[in-house]
């Protein structure tokens, strides 16, 4: 993580979750965080099965030209991807366990550039993990993020953050989306075993 929006707004997830696993929704405090907000997004688990923006941050909103309220998540990830983001952001809330994003965005011109996204859960007041708050920022200044939307992101790599396992770092886990291309490995046998894997690292220290 390199990019000071995702890294404050994890930091700021990190504090107000406290012990537990995932902080309450009704924890999370705009004012708290007012110069991140153009940059912030939740995502929430819908009737339909899929998941949507609940919120978008203006900066994220103009990036792709649109409103993404109520859009689905993985609308704006390219062909081929739509499946793994949607199965990737349901694990982060199946096993309350933040992920990192690395993406490459490509404009409607052809113009590229990349980003770090991140994602964290977060909980409803009976307990379940069924939303997600999160941070999409470009790596490096480009002036024509301003001018030209977006058309798509590309997944370069994604990692699971191990916050609440002492000073692990992220670098340690082996890529989700290299494990995911195993021939033979279901989504829910990886995430148990990246959890398996942080797990032990922990006691080891």
């Amino acid at each position: 993580m390199r990019v000071q929006t995702t890294i404050e707004i994890f930091d700021y997830w990190n504090r107000i979750r406290g012990a537990a696993d995932a902080p309450l929704k009704a924890q999370v405090e705009p004012s708290a965080v007012p110069h991140l907000l153009q940059s912030l997004f939740i995502l929430e688990t819908r009737e339909e099965g899929d998941i949507g923006f609940r919120l978008a941050g203006t900066r994220i909103c103009d990036l792709f030209g649109r409103d993404l309220r109520g859009a689905r998540f993985s609308s704006l990830w390219a062909n081929g991807q739509h499946a793994d983001i949607e199965r990737t952001a349901m694990g982060v809330m199946d096993h309350v366990l933040p992920a990192l994003f690395n993406a490459t965005g490509y404009s409607t011109v052809g113009h590229q550039a990349s980003f770090e996204i991140i994602m964290m859960p977060l909980r409803s007041p009976g307990g379940a993990c069924d939303r997600l708050l999160g941070a999409i920022a470009p790596t490096a200044a480009a002036s024509w993020l301003e001018i030209v939307p977006l058309e798509f992101l590309a997944l370069d790599r994604s990692r699971l953050l191990p916050g609440k396992f002492g000073n692990a770092e992220a670098a340690e886990l082996r890529p989700i989306n290299e494990i995911v291309a195993a021939k033979s490995a279901g989504f829910g046998q990886v995430m148990r075993r990246m959890v398996s894997q942080l797990l032990t690292s922990a006691e080891a220290r």
